[in-house]
Parts: structure tokens; sequence; C-alpha cells
């Protein structure tokens, strides 16, 4: 591993100034940044700990009805908070689903939403890719790519996006606080991440030194909790990442979906959101023609890539039957296995 500069920054505004320097990056839970080092993807000059930042661990619930979530809130203490819980179920549902509980303990909000793609490429220094060495080709074009994009990839990328967390946060229109050296600015979750184009190195909207402080989610998010689901597929239920994964939150009043939301995760080098999908079953009594009718809408433009065709039609099939299952009330409990489309509602209380 590279030597580096190690510095532990009391206040927000000197952790901006020390990561604005070249070659700085910021260090929390380290769940990510610390393997990328340890292979050499990644040799930063300067790590900047943030991990002791006051006021970044902190679940707030607003006055206006949404919630503030600190950049520093573990994964899982957030999918434990009961209230939280209850009041955006699909979240939950999604962090449990991801990595293990040993990663869950010490990986954060901010580095979820950060995290870097698990393609075998971008991890093997010997070989072609471009968001690793910019230029240099993508051996994933040609090489095992069964689960890589067919939504958003270019020529010069076709990694996805690996985290849980993000795909119901688009869903739900959820909000970035970031703080820069010229202060505060917001995106939402959805306009975060760039798809690839021709610079797959620039897999974010974040400036030199920008940190990001907080999610926060509208008042308007709460209103899907009646009836809402986040399923993943993978290769093996636990630890895994999702080959296809899809977040739903539904509004219904009199038999009538009035509101709609939906993402998909695993499918594309950012959490992507089908808003033509939405705009299919809003207004609609719900069946079984027009959710794959909104499935056929969400994959539209897919395009597969060597041996990933698979997960076009895959992709359809998860987003019905998230459809369906959040047709029925929200479980009381979080299923023994979360986020399968296959394990019976059993388990810990979502308020324990």
């Amino acid at each position: 591993m590279k030597n580096f500069e190690y510095v532990r920054p009391a206040t927000i505004s000197e952790a901006v100034a020390a990561a604005a320097e070249p070659g700085a990056a910021y260090l929390a839970g380290g769940t990510n940044l610390l393997d990328l080092m340890k292979g050499g993807i990644v040799r930063p000059n300067r790590l900047v700990d943030i991990s002791h930042l006051p006021g970044l661990d902190r679940i707030e619930r607003l006055p206006d009805g949404g919630t503030r979530i600190g950049a520093l809130v573990r994964n899982a203490d957030l999918a434990h908070d009961g209230e939280f819980a209850k009041s955006y179920p699909a979240i939950a549902e999604a962090l449990l689903s991801g990595a293990s509980g040993q990663l869950r303990n010490a990986a954060t909000v901010g580095g979820n939403l950060l995290q870097r793609t698990r393609c075998g490429y971008f991890y093997d220094p010997a070989s072609a890719c471009n968001k690793r060495e910019p230029g240099t080709g993508c051996d994933a074009r040609g090489g095992e790519n069964r689960l890589h994009a067919v939504l958003g990839w270019s020529e010069a990328c076709i990694a996805t996006h690996p985290s849980d967390f993000c795909v119901p946060l688009a869903a739900l229109d959820a909000v970035v606080e970031i703080e820069g050296r010229t202060g505060r600015r917001e995106v939402t979750v959805e306009a975060l991440h760039r798809l690839p184009g021709d610079t797959p190195e620039q897999e974010n909207v974040l400036l030199p030194g920008e940190l990001i402080v907080a999610v926060r989610l509208p008042k308007e998010a709460r209103t899907f909790s009646h009836h809402a689901r986040y399923l993943k597929v993978r290769e093996r239920t636990s630890f895994a990442f999702a080959v296809v994964s899809a977040a739903v939150g539904l509004r219904i009043e009199q038999g009538t979906i009035w509101d709609a939301r939906l993402a998909l995760g695993g499918v594309a080098p950012k959490p992507w959101r089908a808003h033509a999908a939405e705009k299919i079953v809003e207004g609609c009594v719900p069946d079984a023609a027009t959710f794959r009718r909104a499935a056929e809408a969400a994959l539209a433009d897919a395009r597969p890539c060597g041996d990933n065709a698979f997960k076009i039609e895959l992709a359809k099939r998860i987003i019905v039957r998230a459809l369906t299952l959040a047709i029925s009330e929200t479980a009381e409990r979080v299923a023994a296995l979360p986020g399968s489309p296959f394990a019976p509602v059993a388990g810990a209380l979502h308020a324990s």
C-alpha cells in the first residue's frame, strides 16, 4: 500500500479544506475504500478521517414531516431504528439485504452512496478499465459480463452501481446535502451519479473537496409506507450484490393506485428511476397486465452486452413481483431473508 498522510479534522470546514488538495480522499467506515487501497486500485496521498466529526451521526425528524439522516449514521443503526423502518420500510429492507452484519455495523450512509463498482476488471490492475485508468479500454466488453449493465451503459464502460440503499432513495426523491468550499448545496440522489458516457472515471457530481453531510427524505416519502417493498435477486441469499433489484412504493386509495415510485438496481451504472413505468400504473386498478406493461416500459431502452441479456427479462419479472407484493399492506415484520423475493414474512420486528 502506498504511504499516505493521515489527518483528522475537527470541523466540517476543516475537512473540506483538507480534502480539496489533489490526491485526498475521505475516510469514514472505510468498508470500500480500504479494500481499494489494499488492492492498489486507488492510491490517495492523504486520508481525511471524518469519522468523528460532530453532528453527522443523527437521525432527525424534521418539522415538515421529512427525515434527515446524517452522513455518519451507520447502516445497521438506520435499519434498526424502529420509527424509521416503519416510515420507510423499503429503505430498511434494502439496508438489511446488503453486505453482512459486521459490515453494516461499520458502513456509513454517506459512504454507501459513493461506493465504487464491483466490476472484476475495475478491481484487477492487470485489466483494461476506463473507470480506473481513463483511455485504456474496457475489458468487460468482451469478457465476463453477465452481471453488467443493460441500461445507461456506454462503449467506454458497462459497470453497474452496487448500492442497495440508493435504489429506494432514488425512488423516494431523497436529497443529498453537500458541503464544499463555496458553501452548501443539494442534489437529488437520482442526479448524484453520472452515466459513464466517454468519461466513466467521473462517477458523480461532487467537486474536489465536497463532502456529503446528510441525506434528506421529503415528507411525501412517508405516504408510501403502507405499500412498499424492496426485492433483490442475488446469486447467493447472504452477502451478495444484486443481480437485479427493485424498490416500489405505492399510494393506494379506494382500490386505485394514485401515486407510484419505482427504481431499479443492478442494471445500470447508477440507481435507475423508472419514470415511464410509474406513469403507467398511476390511476389504474392493480392487475397483472398493467404491471407487465409497466415492466416493459421500464426496460424499453435496455440493451444487452455479451452474456447479460437474461437480466432484461429478470428485471421485468422482479418489477412485476415487487408491484404485486406492494399491493398488500407492508408487513409488520422484516423478512428473515430481507429483500429476497422468495422469503416468507418472518423475523425481527421493525421496532426491535
